[in-house]
Parts: C-alpha cells; structure tokens; sequence
C-alpha cells in the first residue's frame, strides 16, 4: 500500500486547504449549508484515506471533526466562532499529524489531544470549557464505555452489522475485521441472507449479506468501535450488551462513499440538505478529469530537451538568413541550374520560418505546465489575516485581486515566505487599531490589498495597506544611526523609504513576535534577489505603503540584452535593465574617494566600467565615446559601460554553479545562435565587486 501513500498525501494537504478557505468563509450563525458540505466532504475523504493507509490516530482525529461537521449541516447545532476556530486550529493539528506520518516522526501527542478534547468539548455542549477538557492520549482518543455488563448478565455484546452495498469497493474486508473482534474475546457469527439476490441478479462488486455477532469476554466497546472505524459510514451498526438492555450506541446511518477517491460524492442523500449535498461534486467532475498529476523531474526533463531545441532553432535562424542571401545571389548564375539553386534555398528558407514559429509554440506550451496560479499563495493570507488580527486586535479586511495570474512553479514556492513576512508587516506595524484610526479620522476597519498582474515579460505583486505609512524622519535618523547612509547624503523619499531593507535595519521600539517594520527585510530582499527579481515600496505617512515585487514569469528562460565587453558577449537580464544610452563628456564628474558618478537627469548614478570588474585591459577608449547600460541595483540606478550593445534575444538559462562553479558576477550562461557560450551578468553581484575593489583601491577616483 505504501506506493499510494503519496497520492494520498497529497490529496490530504489539498483538502486541508479547502477546510481552511472554506471554514474563513462560513458564515456565523446559520452557515451556509453548501459551504459545510465541502467542508465535510474533505474531511471524509481524508479519514477515509487514513483509516485505508493505517493511519489511525489521523482517521480517529478528524472523524471528531467531521461529527461536529455533520451536526452543522443537518442544522442541528449552530455555527458558533468558537466552533469555527476551533476547526481552523484542528486543521493545523492535522497538518502536522499528516506531515509526521509523511516523514515517519513524531507527532506531539499532547498537543493532539488537548485539541481534541476541546472538539469533544464542543460536542457537549461545552463550549466555553473546552480547552480545558482532559483526555488520555492522542492515538486512542475513543471515550471508554461503562462495564459492557449489567450485574445479572454475561459478559459480552451483540454486534449488529449490516453493510451498505458498496462497501467492499472501498477496499473493505468483513473477514478481517471478524478476525479483528476474534481477538478481543470468543466469537460467534450468524449471516442474514434477506437481501441475497439470484445468482442470474448478483453484481459482483455488491455486498448483500448482514451479520449478527456474539462476542463474549470482557472487550471495552471502545475496542469494538475501534474495528469498525474504517467503515462507520459504510454500514448500519448497533452495538448492544449481551444482557439485553438497549443499545449502548444508536444505529449509525451514513452516507456511503468511496473513500479513496479525492472529492468523493454522495451516492445516497442524508435527510437533510440533499439537494445542496449533490450539487457541488457534479461541478467539480470535469476539473478533476481535465489534470493529471506528474512527476515535477519529468515536466524538467522536457523542458529542458525543449531548451536545448530552442538552441538548436536560433542556430538554424541564423543559418536561415545566411540562406536568404544566398538565395538573393544565386538567379544572377547563369543558367537553369542557378534558378533550381534559387528555388531550393527558398524552400528551406521558409521551412526554417515555419520550424521557428513551431518550436517557439512548443516552447510556450511546455513552460505552461509549469505554471500556477498564484492564488496557491494568496490562499495562505486570509487564514493569516484572520488570526493575525485577533491577536492584535485589529480588524482588517482582505482584498484579493489577480488570483489568476501564473507565474513558474518553482518562483512560487520560494515567493510564499517573503510574501508571508510583508503581509505580517503590514498588518502589525501598518494598519493601526481602531481607535488610531477612528481618531484619525479613517474606517475603523483597515484594509489590506493583495493584487497581482502581468507587466511585460514579469509578474508584479502589490502588498497594499491604508495605515500608517513609513516614519520617514524616524527611518533616516536611524540609517545615519547604523551607519547605512552619511549625515550629509541628500535622498529622495523613496530611496529613504528603501532603506527599511538595508540589513539589520529597524525602527521598532519594541520588538513584537509578530513582526516590526524593517525587521527582517534583508531578508526578504535577498530571497526575491535570488529569484531574479526585485522589491521596492513607496510610502505616504498617515496614508499607507505599497511594497512591489517584480519577478520573472520563470526561471529557465529569460529575456536578455547582449552586450560586448572585449572580444566576449553577454547577457544583460531586461528586468533589470532602466535605460541605455550614450555617455557624455559634461555629465561625468569625478568625487574624492568613490570613483565616478553620472548625473543622470537630476540624480547622480556610479559609474561601473565592466571591463575594470573583469580585470582586463582598458582599450583606451574615451568614456564620452561609451555607451552605457543603466540597471536597478538595490533599488538605486548604477550605470555599467560596455563597448557595444547587440539586440535582445530571448535564452535559455544553464546553471553555472551546476555545471562549473558559483561565479560572484554570474547567474548563469547560455548558447547562442551561432553556437557560442555567453555568460549571463548578475547585476548586483557586478556592483559588489566594483565596489570592493574600489575600497581597495585597484579602480582609480
């Protein structure tokens, strides 16, 4: 069974997702019965899927949930907040108890029963005293029963055991939960046939027999609630002492479900709520037939066979247009043969075009399937908006807008904690309490905007708040503080507000365990600079921030500016790239000590000379006779000098550190059309090293 143990966890932790969105969305009160039936459902399918796999204390765990889940849609117990952030907590329970069977550890026991106790609580009617609720152990959660016999009886029970008919397709055995009870004590079996159909009637994968089993000996029904746990809502079942009085437990009807599908649906309505219980899974049949699932190392496997095509394209591409030239020449040859010559290298001018669109599709196509939508990371923010905000007491509202937007699967697992780190930022340290803004005169409630859109070849994701903004006079007097920025340096408000993410940088007065404006945002900046992206924030005191994140749609193709340096190409990332042009005598000015700076419009940018970082001979070039390639470094403008600029191409990226070793300037390479290697600049390193070797005086002031 362990082969299915990933497909089964998988489906887990995406149902997990689905309790939580959903349980932020129910209503209090009445909830919506539709919503509680998702709820439900996913909770069902994921102790089916544990008590199948044998893990039991998960399936014990969450059928406390789904108990209290189903009191909620037959509407017989209300939605309370207690209740509803009670769940929320018993899905991070869970998680983590299905992250420790994932990973063979251990899994807190204490912790898992506290929280079941508090679910148990619940159940009660104890709300209020809950959390306080004892309980044994995590594993063994049950509530033993009372003596299994009354004082004139022997001592045993009577087990009443009618499957439901698809019972056996779930990949249920009765033989072994009989050999199970025969365990517990001795044991006698009586079948029931009623139901029995003739032989020419029987569908094979049916179960139509019921039983009726004696068991004596002294087993707790504890035990015996225990064996049928996998198939409670597969079966009518009544447990009664072997006495004869009434029935311990009342008969369990259920709603029978294939319990290893991953949204399984009802095959037979509950009494209450039906039609909204068959509603959804209709809906949901054609996404679920419409993706399959695949190994993460054979989409890379493609991709990268696609990138090596793409290479060997821009190789044909350019053997293309040498073809067309030739082509031009050759009707001037004398002769039929020069105009069968003509009409060849013409047809196989225009298959090259053709091969080029195609391949350019395939490209486009296979670097799809690693696409997400970024609404896997946005679903983390409501459910941390939600608890941040009652631990601080601050009411806040989320807005999410661009969900749909897709970026590389792998810049979306690396973008989720940084995004995780702005949105607490702004909710401890930006949005204010409601008496703050009442008496500023603003909503007491704040708001929050996550949006996140296409611009050109990137993704740009806005964290947007409404509260208090940057102090920008507190900021600057502490980056003069730490040393970040001299006394006498003259700034522009956004480079002020950008020292927040210089390292070590912060303005708190106390450190909260939330967060604090600043602490931790090098950080941030270096886990987005390492995706190739950039972060920026703008800010208006009493009015709110906007931090900016750019990133690049994907991590194995970008497009790129060639540049020469010497008698070498390289390729300069577009993302980073503001501006190029001519370098002029008048704007060159030279300062004591930190080299030279041009005065771009009204701002002065560093000068960096490419061919000074990579140590080689100055050609002796006028640097009015230069042209320059301004870049975003750090939030700040520094222009590069090359000796030429090419055109912009679009490459496939290979790793450096992979195939050769970590370079400081590098962040990769690629091949070129006409088969030679590039190097791929990494901008920041490049000002890096400018800038050590400045302080070491080997780049002249």
């Amino acid at each position: 069974m362990s082969q299915f143990h990933e497909a089964f966890f998988e489906e887990s932790f995406e149902g997990l997702e689905i309790m939580e969105s959903e349980l932020l969305d129910l209503d209090i009160g009445e909830g919506d019965v539709e919503i509680i039936n998702t709820i439900f459902r996913a909770a069902h399918s994921i102790k089916g899927g544990a008590g199948t796999f044998g893990f039991m204390n998960v399936s014990e765990f969450t059928h406390v949930m789904e108990t209290l889940l189903d009191e909620m849609r037959d509407g017989s117990r209300d939605v309370t907040q207690f209740a509803v952030d009670s769940l929320l907590q018993s899905v991070d329970v869970l998680r983590t108890m299905l992250e420790a069977a994932r990973d063979k550890a251990d899994v807190d026991e204490e912790m898992v029963a506290s929280r079941y106790a508090v679910l148990e609580g619940i159940l009660k009617g104890e709300e209020a005293g809950a959390a306080a609720a004892p309980v044994a152990t995590a594993a063994t959660p049950e509530i033993e029963a009372s003596a299994p016999a009354s004082a004139g009886g022997a001592s045993g029970w009577v087990i009443d055991f009618a499957p439901h008919p698809d019972l056996l397709m779930a990949g249920n055995d009765p033989v072994r939960m009989f050999r199970a009870l025969s365990e517990l004590g001795e044991l006698s079996v009586d079948v029931d046939l009623e139901k029995l159909q003739p032989l020419t009637e029987l569908t094979p994968e049916d179960l139509y027999l019921a039983w009726t089993i004696t068991l004596t000996g002294d087993a707790a029904q504890a035990d015996i609630q225990e064996v049928f746990e996998w198939v409670e809502d597969e079966c009518d079942l009544t447990i009664t002492p072997l006495s004869g009085e009434q029935p311990v437990s009342e008969p369990v009807v259920s709603v029978p479900v294939v319990e290893p599908a991953p949204a399984p649906a009802p095959a037979a309505p509950a009494p209450k709520a039906a039609p909204a219980k068959a509603a959804k899974p209709k809906a949901k049949k054609p996404a679920e037939a419409a993706s399959i699932r695949v190994g993460i190392d054979k989409v890379d496997e493609i991709i990268n066979l696609v990138g090596e095509l793409v290479i060997t394209q821009s190789m044909l591409d350019q053997a293309g247009e040498d073809l067309e030239s030739l082509a031009e020449s050759s009707p001037s040859q004398e002769g039929e043969a020069g105009k069968a010559n003509a009409e060849i290298l013409l047809r196989l001018s225009k298959g090259l075009a053709q091969l080029e669109r195609n391949t350019r599709e395939l490209q486009e196509g296979v670097m799809r399937i690693r696409m997400l939508p970024i609404s896997f990371v946005f679903s983390r923010m409501p459910r941390l908006v939600h608890d941040l905000s009652s631990k601080l007491s601050k009411q806040i509202e989320l807005v999410v807008s661009g969900e749909e937007t897709e970026l590389d699967k792998t810049v979306m697992e690396n973008i989720g904690d940084p995004m995780v780190h702005l949105v607490r930022n702004a909710l401890d340290h930006g949005i204010e309490t409601p008496d703050i803004r009442a008496a500023a005169g603003k909503p007491e409630t704040g708001t929050l905007n996550l949006n996140a859109f296409h611009q050109g070849g990137n993704i740009v994701i806005e964290i947007k708040d409404d509260g208090a903004g940057i102090n920008k006079e507190k900021v600057l007097a502490k980056a003069v503080e730490k040393g970040v920025v001299a006394p006498d340096d003259v700034l522009t408000d956004d480079e002020i507000n950008n020292l927040i993410f210089a390292p070590g940088f912060s303005t708190a007065d106390v450190v909260s365990d939330v967060s604090g404006r600043g602490v931790g945002m090098d950080v941030v900046k270096t886990s987005i600079t390492s995706l190739g992206g950039s972060v920026s924030v703008t800010s208006e005191e009493g009015k709110g921030s906007v931090f900016t994140i750019r990133l690049p749609l994907t991590l194995a193709i970008l497009d790129g500016q060639l540049v020469t340096v010497g008698n070498e190409s390289y390729v300069i990332p577009l993302i980073t790239i503001i501006e190029s042009l001519q370098v002029d005598r008048q704007n060159i000015n030279q300062v004591a000590g930190k080299a030279e700076v041009y005065k771009l419009r009204e701002h002065y940018i560093p000068i960096i000379r490419a061919r000074e970082v990579f140590g080689l001979k100055d050609d002796k070039r006028d640097l009015h006779e230069s042209l320059m390639v301004v870049v975003e470094v750090d939030g700040a403008p520094a222009g590069i000098v090359v000796d030429d600029l090419q055109g912009q191409q679009q490459v496939v990226i290979k790793s450096l550190e992979t195939n050769y070793r970590k370079v400081e300037t590098m962040s990769g390479a690629t091949i070129l059309g006409d088969g030679t290697v590039a190097l791929i600049w990494d901008v920041n390193g490049m000002v890096n090293v400018h800038r050590k070797k400045l302080n070491r005086g080997a780049v002249k002031a």
